[in-house]
């Protein structure tokens, strides 16, 4: 026999020892690969404690659409009455303007909601840090008694018995409705929900017409105050706990709230809180764990003393708040 011989031989055997993985990859529905990929930011870097939100992103659309129906239908809820909008206003702030929010059957919440707007940018979730991401995030009002009240199980049986939902999810991925991919379409929908090029953003990445004068006097303020100690990165905030009254003590509306400590019990975590995200500020009103602030300026007030211990005048209270104005943009648009 000749070397071809030997050599077709071994071709073989490879080919054929091959075929089970040939077999697999030919198998795979390429939209399911499609859909494992993460959603990519394009951060842009710039001197200074507060970055700008990116301006791009890459993000898989179809789950993004399937998340967006499953964030505004009401079949989450046990007595299908409650949606994640319903506490969650996409176009005004994020939040839905309430000290509390209203879940099933009228019950109202403990804390204010706080905004989905920008949340992928922050460390944890929830006032109180308790979920480590959006994923994780999404459980506690599916099954909090007096927010959604309801079940996996059941939001499953719901959903499959729903023909857009039932053929959404199958062609997304074979399994179709599980929750998983509950999870996976609601937290990709969630990362959508960025607001770049807000005047604060315009004017970080060169724009020095971004903001009025007043607002660049408040932002040196902010600076010079020791305002970005906590409130920076990104989200201007949401990347660290702190203590609410960290030098001088807070008022009685927010001290029946111990933040962390309800769920540690440990004293280091008395009134210990997320530090909330300042992006869109001026839209979610009322402010604080418990929505007993309903202004601006009177938040600023409490933030000065309690936690830097200053009184500040009330011109740069004013610069202040202009500031805060310019951290407002609306969502991007995903193509």
């Amino acid at each position: 026999m000749d070397k071809r011989y030997y050599l077709s031989l071994i071709i073989g055997i490879v080919l054929c020892s091959a075929a089970p993985l040939w077999l697999y990859y030919l198998s795979i529905d390429q939209s399911t690969i499609e859909a494992e990929r993460k959603t990519v930011y394009h951060f842009e870097k710039v001197p200074g404690p507060i970055q700008p939100i990116p301006r791009k992103m890459e993000i898989d659309t179809r789950w993004v659409s399937l998340g967006k129906a499953l964030f505004i239908t009401p079949l989450l809820s046990k007595n299908n009455t409650i949606s994640c909008s319903s506490c969650h206003l996409i176009d005004f702030g994020g939040d839905d303007g309430f000290p509390v929010s209203t879940g099933i059957n009228n019950a109202k919440g403990v804390r204010n909601s706080p905004t989905v707007l920008n949340s992928s940018f922050s460390f944890r979730q929830f006032w109180d840090g308790r979920a480590s991401s959006l994923s994780e995030q999404i459980s506690g009002p599916v099954h909090n008694p007096v927010e959604m009240g309801s079940s996996w199980a059941e939001i499953i049986r719901k959903l499959k018995s729903d023909s857009y939902f039932n053929k959404s999810f199958r062609a997304l991925d074979p399994q179709g409705v599980t929750r998983e991919n509950i999870v996976k379409a609601i937290t990709i929908f969630e990362e959508s929900l960025i607001t770049p090029n807000a005047p604060i953003d315009r004017y970080l990445l060169g724009d020095s017409n971004a903001l009025t004068e007043q607002q660049q006097r408040g932002l040196i303020h902010f600076t010079n105050h020791g305002c970005t100690t906590c409130h920076q990165g990104v989200n201007i905030g949401g990347n660290m706990y702190q203590k609410l009254g960290r030098i001088n003590t807070i008022p009685e509306i927010l001290v029946e709230d111990l933040g962390k400590y309800e769920l540690t019990k440990q004293e280091q975590d008395r009134n210990v809180f997320k530090v909330p995200s300042l992006r869109n500020v001026a839209d979610t009103s009322p402010y604080f764990h418990n929505g007993a602030v309903d202004n601006l300026p009177q938040a600023v007030r409490i933030m000065a003393s309690s936690q830097l211990g200053r009184d500040l005048p009330e011109d740069e209270i004013e610069d202040i708040v202009a500031l805060l104005h310019a951290f407002s943009s609306k969502v991007i648009e995903v193509q």
